[in-house]
This record gives C-alpha cells, sequence and structure tokens, in this order.
C-alpha cells in the first residue's frame, strides 16, 4: 500500500510539473507591432520589466539600457512591457512610447506593445509571471512600474525584483553571471 501511494505522488508531482510553462510558450508583439516568438531566446537569460513613461521610477530605462549596453546580446536580453496600470503614467500609443524611449533614453533593447499587467484583462505573459501555478516558481504579483522579473536561460522564472530595485544594482547583476 505504501508503495502505490509513492507511485501516485509521483505521477501527480511530475503530472504537475509538466504543466507549468516556460517563457518559450509565448509569443507577443514587438512596439512596431511584428509577431514576435519568446522561443527565440533559448539559450538567453532574460528580464522582463513592465515600464511607463510617467512614473517616478522612468528614469530606470537609462540604467536599463546600461545594462543591456553591458551585459546583452548572446547571453542576455531585457524585454520592455509598457503598461497603463498605474495612475495613467503610460497614457501614450506605441509609437509615442517607442519616440519617447528612443528620444529620452536611447533604448536598444527589445520594446513591446502596451498591454495590461494586472487585472482582469492581464497579458498571458504577465499571467505566467505572477502566478506560480503558472511559473512553478511563486506567485508575485506587480505592485508597480518598472517590476523585473529575470528568467533562466531555459526559459524558467527565475526570480522577480521590486520596482525600487535599480536594473544595476549588485542584486541582479550577481544572478546574470559573466
Amino acid at each position: 500500500m505504501k508503495t502505490l501511494a509513492t507511485i501516485i505522488l509521483s505521477i501527480l508531482t511530475l503530472s504537475a510539473m509538466s504543466q507549468t510553462k516556460t517563457l518559450y510558450d509565448f509569443q507577443a508583439k514587438t512596439i512596431d507591432g511584428k509577431e514576435f516568438d519568446f522561443s527565440s531566446l533559448k539559450g538567453k537569460k532574460v528580464l522582463i520589466v513592465n515600464t511607463a513613461s510617467k512614473c517616478g521610477y522612468t528614469p530606470q530605462y537609462a540604467q536599463l539600457e546600461e545594462l543591456y549596453k553591458e551585459k546583452g546580446g548572446d547571453n542576455f536580453e531585457i524585454i520592455g512591457f509598457p503598461a497603463n496600470n498605474f495612475m495613467g503614467q503610460e497614457p501614450g500609443s506605441n509609437d509615442e512610447i517607442a519616440d519617447f524611449c528612443q528620444k529620452n533614453y536611447g533604448v536598444s533593447f527589445t520594446m513591446m506593445e502596451k498591454i495590461s499587467v494586472k487585472g482582469k484583462d492581464q497579458d498571458p505573459i504577465y499571467t505566467w509571471l505572477t502566478e506560480k501555478e503558472q511559473n512553478g516558481v511563486e506567485g508575485e504579483k506587480v505592485k508597480w512600474n518598472f517590476q523585473k522579473f529575470l528568467i533562466d536561460e531555459n526559459g524558467n522564472y527565475v526570480k522577480s525584483f521590486a520596482p525600487g530595485v535599480d536594473p544595476m544594482s549588485e542584486e541582479v547583476i550577481s544572478l546574470l553571471g559573466k
């Protein structure tokens, strides 16, 4: 009887683990409307950030760009998702957001089209990022603009960083490796 219970528990555990998604299960549109398949990022660590142009954390675009220039390339990517979920701090269109990012911060990392990162219209990628049942690691709701989510080179959720955490902090950089 004990062996049967162990087998059933093992099957249930494996079944639950196989239901966990990875970043590679998602697609989105870039800020200029092109389809983007996240499976194209296989082998790279990824930092996903919900952004806004009229937020007290907006200057983090500069640190994100610095991080991207320092670490980006074959092993690391930053993906920005503009969102207007917090006090209307991202009211612009995709074109206006793209112009703002380029003009003010020289953003060269990938920016996606504006989405919702919480609520009834939450984008599926943010449902995955914020629900333990989907990412297999933790449930971490989006608290504000510029919350960061680190994904490993296998597409697995690793960790969330609070909006106030500087992208160039040792806390972030230490997890990126060389």
